[in-house]
């Protein structure tokens, strides 16, 4: 019998748990999901934090109720806004030309990771995004290979020590060991993009419900990770509002959209209503829901600005979540917010993906089929 792993993706609205095996083809097989909608996050604080062990126990029960399996052990996803991202070139030089050892790897790390002592943050993955020997000649895999000095250009990805202590404590309640955490973003971007693509460098953004994660890799590390407290959800609430109907209602007037669309101011759109079917200025709507994600894209590009890496023209944008990527003639207003190509993710090795489930089975596959990282990357709290 395969073995099973289980991984809890946190997200800004719902709670989602995953039960899976390997499958043919560096594929995975789901076993079973529970999916659990909480209170959620905003600016790296749970909203309901009282809530959220009640979440996560229903969402797991859930799961093992579908898959007939018993959850003792899982990985969580740290989310983009409960993590940062810092890179530095480590260099090791010894006193005679010798083959790289598992032990100069591991003391590369070692070297490099200087955050001990930091009240706010926590160490949980790092990677390397090259190495490079006696100056010159960079490899990927160092390993036994002849050299006087190794540089390592390493990824260190932190997550917020409140939000490693507080799951911590959920968990142990629950009696359900915690295996590791793993970086959502990083399990996305080796999820979605092939190795082929993310060696020429990959700009993601993750739009979700209520937050909005910036980031940029290459190889099998990320370079840069920022997020904000801004994402799909708001423009329901500014339809909400600005409407004064029920959010439930915003949220199904939100799905009839188009913003490609530029209409007259007789044109309507019709939604079924909490009693009756509603019509609703299509330009009054449209122009409601333009405002918060030029807003979004405003953030998007200060994001971008902060990024210490040179970031050309030509590099496009892949937009994934679920905040944007369903609303229709969308894209033509980000790329020219943003003065980028964009391109929406929405399917994987010639296989459809729905755009919010990317995060959630980017870490399953992390674990199933990038097991051989694991030992390197998972950093043990």
């Amino acid at each position: 019998m395969k073995e099973s792993t289980a991984i809890i993706d946190i997200g800004s609205s719902t709670i989602v748990t995953l039960i899976g095996e390997h499958g043919v083809n560096d594929t995975f097989k789901i076993l079973g999901k529970g999916e659990v909608s909480y209170a959620g996050f905003q600016n790296a604080e749970f909203l309901e934090p009282e809530s959220l062990k009640y979440a996560i126990a229903q969402s797991i029960s859930n799961a093992e109720i579908t898959s007939e399996t018993k959850v003792t052990s899982v990985y969580i996803g740290v989310p983009g806004e409960f993590s940062t991202c810092v890179t530095k070139s480590v260099n090791l030089t010894f006193p005679r030309a010798k083959r790289v050892s598992k032990f100069d790897i591991d003391n590369i790390f070692k070297t490099g990771d200087t955050f001990q002592d930091d009240k706010k943050y926590v160490v949980v993955n790092n990677t390397v995004v090259y190495y490079e020997l006696d100056g010159m000649r960079r490899v990927i895999e160092p390993l036994d290979e002849k050299a006087k000095s190794i540089t390592g250009f390493v990824s260190y990805i932190l997550a917020e020590r409140q939000f490693v202590s507080l799951l911590k404590a959920v968990f142990k309640d629950l009696r359900i060991e915690i295996a590791g955490f793993i970086s959502s973003t990083l399990a996305e971007c080796l999820y979605l993009f092939e190795n082929s693509v993310r060696d020429r460098y990959v700009l993601m953004v993750d739009v979700g419900y209520i937050t909005t994660t910036v980031a940029l890799s290459r190889g099998n590390a990320l370079l840069y990770l920022n997020s904000f407290s801004l994402g799909g959800g708001y423009i329901t609430s500014d339809l909400s509002q600005c409407l004064k109907i029920s959010f439930a209602e915003a949220e199904r007037l939100k799905h009839k959209i188009v913003l490609g669309w530029n209409p007259k101011d007789c044109d309507t759109y019709e939604v079924e209503g909490d009693e009756i079917m509603q019509s609703f200025s299509a330009k009054a709507t449209n122009e409601i829901a333009a405002d918060r994600v030029e807003m979004i894209c405003d953030y998007i590009n200060k994001c971008l600005d902060r990024c210490r890496y040179d970031l050309p023209e030509f590099l496009p944008i892949y937009f994934v979540g679920g905040g944007f990527n369903f609303i229709q003639g969308i894209k033509t207003i980000i790329s020219k917010k943003l003065k980028r190509k964009v391109e929406f993710v929405n399917s994987i090795r010639n296989r459809e993906i729905r755009p919010y489930d990317a995060s959630e089975e980017g870490l399953l596959n992390m674990i199933l089929n990038y097991g051989y990282m694991l030992d390197e990357l998972i950093v043990k709290v």
